[in-house]
């Protein structure tokens, strides 16, 4: 499971004309399923997120987890983070998970950030979305569970 994790300051998710989800202040998680993922893996990266410092405390330094700031979570199913694209020019995804697969593991992340407290919007998974951020800093982080 791979979590593209981007700082910011306002993000809002639209499908269509309507927006489905919004933060003011917290993480705009990419969130990419392969097939090996489980739940350990959702609950890993989880409670990785939440307790991750990449906000500042009052010297400047990134001291401070979203759990510490009362931050929110707006986050976003991508399949493309697993996306390959050595050979060619057209990326493959072979190493996503079926949408079946991801969804489940998806929402089941998504339960495991608001049973440690942290307030989550989300996209509508399988839609075309656009996400609009304000990336903070920009502080970009990728990570993936064991």
């Amino acid at each position: 499971m791979k979590a593209l994790i981007q700082r910011s300051k306002h993000a809002q998710v639209n499908v269509g004309d309507r927006t489905i989800g919004a933060i003011e202040y917290g993480y705009v998680v990419f969130l990419g399923v392969t097939h090996e993922d489980t739940k350990h893996d959702a609950r890993w990266l989880a409670d990785k997120i939440s307790n991750l410092r990449l906000f500042e405390d009052t010297e400047g330094k990134m001291n401070l987890s979203l759990l510490d700031t009362s931050g929110s979570i707006l986050s976003i199913s991508q399949f493309t983070l697993y996306g390959e694209a050595k050979k060619g020019r057209r990326p493959s995804f072979v190493q996503a998970a079926k949408p079946a697969q991801a969804e489940e593991l998806y929402d089941y992340f998504n339960e495991q950030l608001r049973d440690i407290g942290i307030a989550v919007e989300t996209g509508e998974f399988g839609a075309a979305m656009q996400v609009d951020l304000n990336n903070d800093g920009p502080v970009t982080l990728m990570l993936e569970s064991p």
